[in-house]
């Protein structure tokens, strides 16, 4: 993504900031809107056509900073929120950096930072799953633990090599639910915890990542929800094949459930400017008949590096009861499939 990068040397030019060292802040961003038709709607059923903000990606605007302390050293910082091209609106009901709001600091040993936080889970997402965990029409429709996020959390992200280390940390993932996190005599309530290991050279890049979520009230402080993940990808000229396996187990007293989530996918880059995708995308409940597929084709046309345009087409299969829609579960009748088409265009800043 191009971005503009604005130096704030001005600072140098104000009393007592003489001894400051150089930093920057760029500011960037995304925005993205189409027009989509999709049938079996939940209630009775009937199709809709309608507008939507953030498809392939969130629509959003954001800052980030640096400042050289010297030896090494940096400060870093970022800020960015998610908004709808549509209407105008915040995409976070009551966050105003919904995506992300983090400071820290990084050495040649790699980067801690504390504040709001992707989890490794949906930076491996965004690298892994052929769609790029868009806002509809990807992995997340199946599972949205790889759009999750976590508030009050400690980050440490480190690169040597081939080898890139995440660990994360959460006091209490969701500040806006009640009493989730850092609650006195309670410290499981809320907690959030994940680390992802990743391998990448030449055409080759695999990953292993963990994730684990607490209760989010004292009531509930017991349950517990684990879900890990084994992913690779493999480039061969101008086409990129991925796969990817989800294991997931959400242990609510007294009920225990588990998923298994497979996903594969190949892209690719036709020409320069011309773009095609498909994946697939199925989910295994154990102990259930309700099992979804989701097969998704994507293509794209990019008229420069920042703005494109693109096709979506989607089909979600459903068994028994299940009800996985384009817009993810509980976006269609239950037992019906359901197929969506979006049209729309995408300007990076």
């Amino acid at each position: 993504m191009k971005k503009t990068a604005l130096v704030v040397a001005a600072l140098a030019g104000l009393p007592g900031s003489s001894a400051f060292a150089q930093s920057s802040v760029t500011l960037y961003g995304v925005a993205d809107v189409g027009v989509e038709f999709a049938n079996h709607q939940k209630g009775a059923g009937d199709s809709v056509v309608r507008m939507q903000s953030g498809n392939l990606s969130g629509s959003r605007w954001g800052l980030r900073g640096a400042e050289d302390l010297g030896g090494g050293m940096r400060a870093i910082f970022a800020l960015e929120s998610g908004y709808n091209v549509d209407d105008g609106k915040s995409g976070q009901s009551g966050r105003l950096f919904g995506r992300q709001a983090w400071v820290g600091l990084s050495t040649a040993y790699g980067s801690l930072t504390l504040g709001r936080h992707n989890t490794p889970m949906y930076d491996i997402g965004v690298q892994y799953d052929p769609m790029g965990i868009s806002t509809r029409y990807s992995i997340g429709v199946q599972d949205d633990v790889f759009q999750s996020r976590a508030d009050n959390s400690l980050k440490y992200t480190g690169k040597f090599g081939p080898v890139t280390a995440k660990l994360l940390y959460s006091f209490g993932a969701d500040g806006t639910a009640g009493t989730n996190g850092e609650v006195p005599g309670h410290f499981t309530v809320g907690r959030e915890y994940g680390a992802s290991l990743a391998y990448e050279s030449g055409p080759l890049a695999v990953a292993a990542v963990y994730d684990e979520q607490d209760g989010d009230t004292v009531a509930s402080e017991g349950d517990r929800t684990r879900k890990a993940a084994l992913v690779g990808t493999y480039a061969i000229g101008p086409t990129k094949t991925y796969l990817g396996y989800r294991y997931g187990r959400t242990m609510t007293a007294p009920l225990n459930q588990t998923t298994n989530l497979y996903w594969a996918g190949v892209q690719w880059d036709i020409t320069q400017a011309w773009s095609l995708t498909g994946a697939a995308y199925y989910q295994d409940f154990r102990a259930s008949g309700a099992d979804p597929w989701l097969f998704i084709v994507s293509g794209g046309y990019a008229f420069s590096r920042r703005t494109d345009v693109y096709l979506n087409v989607a089909y979600t299969r459903n068994k028994d009861d299940s009800n996985l829609g384009t817009g993810g579960f509980g976006s269609t009748v239950p037992g019906k499939n359901q197929t969506g088409v979006l049209l729309g265009i995408r300007h990076k800043f």
